[in-house]
């Protein structure tokens, strides 16, 4: 798999995130346990959004076992299941655009245009993790960069103890060139779009589905896809 396929999905994961944070009262549409903390502070502060942050993690959890259970049930190929999968991602975050366009700023995040708005951010993010762990596991996560940094951080301090042999030393690097990128991208992402909505508000949104347009393409060109 090429290594600008998980470049594209870090960038859009934490692009995604961010804008939804911006633009949503809070809400993480792709780090959805965070949203259990953003719940908690919403009660405490008196702010909106705390019905869809309590709603992010059930959408997010059956969005990925329908996903599943439609990508068994039609028995198709990895690449053709991969490809349908983000396929369906695209869609949803050009409908999220549309609306967030067409209804939005969004003061109060618990209207049910706001709501409805994020639970399709939610579901497009959940069928990139869900299609990420089936299709591509041997590229790094693309929404959650907690276990990549730790791991990024264990494979340093094995470097820089010594106490790995050589063919440990070549894994650890193989990882590294891998990992690294990963955040990178995916940090990118967070900061572009935060700039993007601070120029330009909502109208942000546009540039998603047109990262995850390029994804599937990517995975289209590429001439030795590794798809399980």
């Amino acid at each position: 798999m090429k290594q600008g396929t998980s470049l594209l999905l870090s960038l859009n994961g934490g692009y995604v995130d961010t804008a939804g944070f911006l633009a949503l009262q809070g809400l993480f549409t792709a780090h959805v346990t965070g949203n259990f903390v953003t719940f908690g502070a919403a009660l405490v502060n008196g702010t909106s959004g705390a019905f869809a942050k309590l709603l992010a993690l059930p959408v997010f959890c059956l969005t990925i076992l329908l996903t599943r259970m439609i990508s068994l049930r039609f028995g198709a190929s990895g690449s053709i299941a991969l490809k349908t999968m983000l396929g369906i991602k695209v869609l949803l975050l050009a409908l999220a655009a549309a609306l967030a366009l067409a209804w939005g700023p969004f003061p109060d995040g618990d209207t049910w245009r706001a709501i409805l708005t994020g639970m399709i951010l939610v579901c497009a993010m959940a069928i990139q993790n869900a299609s990420h762990r089936v299709h591509l596991p041997k590229i790094p996560p693309s929404t959650l960069m907690t276990g990549t940094t730790t791991q990024i951080m264990l494979d340093l301090a094995d470097l820089l103890s010594g106490s790995a042999s050589q063919q440990q030393r070549s894994d650890i690097r193989g990882r590294l060139r891998k990992m690294v990128p990963a955040i990178v991208a995916f940090a990118a992402g967070c900061g572009a779009a935060a700039l993007i909505f601070i120029l330009i508000g909502l109208h942000a949104f546009l540039l998603p589905p047109f990262i995850a347009l390029a994804t599937v393409l990517s995975i289209h060109l590429d001439p030795e896809p590794d798809i399980a």
